[in-house]
């Protein structure tokens, strides 16, 4: 089987998620705040190509049972009612709602995948949910397609240092599973920072953004491995959290 790393949505081709396990990674944030989400109880979580859109979605439903999400160029949108901090998402903001959630990166690369056989969402706070689902479609021999957000189609640092964790969890033998470079990269990258996450994001262009804008606490929040050990599965136009009645 075939497990690639894709640096940024526009890397792959339509075809190369047909079929596959993909796995789509914005550590900062969208990933770990739909994972945070889902981990403090919200129903679903429904993403959107901008602002526009969530605000006509938004009148399919009670005011009261859905949350308008979402951030352009870093901060919250105005008359929204939540960012995109993970921070925000607490049981009393989410539990039982729906969110309607738009980011710059990450809903968008969710929104351009095609053909795949299941699409979750990846980050730190749920990496061994995650990698169990990983490890139980390398063993059916299912390729797996790893998709990083980037940031307005470039690369970022801590979506690659993810993507690596993952690639080098999935128990591999070379006659068995193929990687391409960017898999391989993604490796060495990963070993060169190993558990200090937090030297990640210090050293990533998209980290010291958020530094800046006074985001600095949401990369503590998504620092933090397995707080949140859920899957987040894509399936029919929302994300929900796999469980008994979604299981694989």
């Amino acid at each position: 089987m075939r497990l690639d790393v894709y640096f940024t949505p526009n890397e792959r081709k339509p075809t190369d998620t047909v079929g596959r396990l993909v796995v789509i990674v914005d550590v900062l944030r969208a990933s770990t705040t739909v994972a945070t989400a889902l981990g403090n109880g919200a129903k679903t979580v429904i993403p959107l190509p901008g602002a526009d859109e969530v605000i006509t979605r938004s009148k399919d439903f009670s005011r009261s049972g859905v949350k308008l999400a979402g951030e352009q160029n870093m901060h919250p949108i105005a008359g929204f009612d939540l960012g995109n901090s993970p921070r925000e998402f607490t049981t009393e903001a989410v539990e039982g709602k729906t969110i309607l959630l738009t980011t710059t990166n990450g809903t968008r690369a969710l929104l351009g995948v095609q053909g795949a056989r299941d699409i979750v969402i990846a980050s730190y706070v749920n990496f061994t949910a995650v990698l169990a689902m990983m490890r139980v479609a390398a063993s059916s021999n299912t390729d797996i397609a790893i998709i990083c957000a980037g940031e307005e189609g470039s690369f970022t640092l801590e979506d690659a240092a993810c993507a690596g964790r993952y690639v080098r969890a999935i128990p591999k033998r070379a006659e068995s599973i193929a990687l391409n470079d960017a898999a391989s990269a993604s490796v060495l990258i990963e070993k060169k920072y190993g558990d200090n996450i937090a030297k990640v994001f210090k050293e990533s262009s998209h980290g010291q953004e958020l530094e800046s804008a006074g985001f600095g606490d949401d990369l503590t929040a998504a620092a933090e491995v397995d707080a949140y050990p859920v899957v987040p599965i894509y399936q029919d136009r929302q994300i929900t959290k796999l469980g008994p009645e979604r299981a694989r």
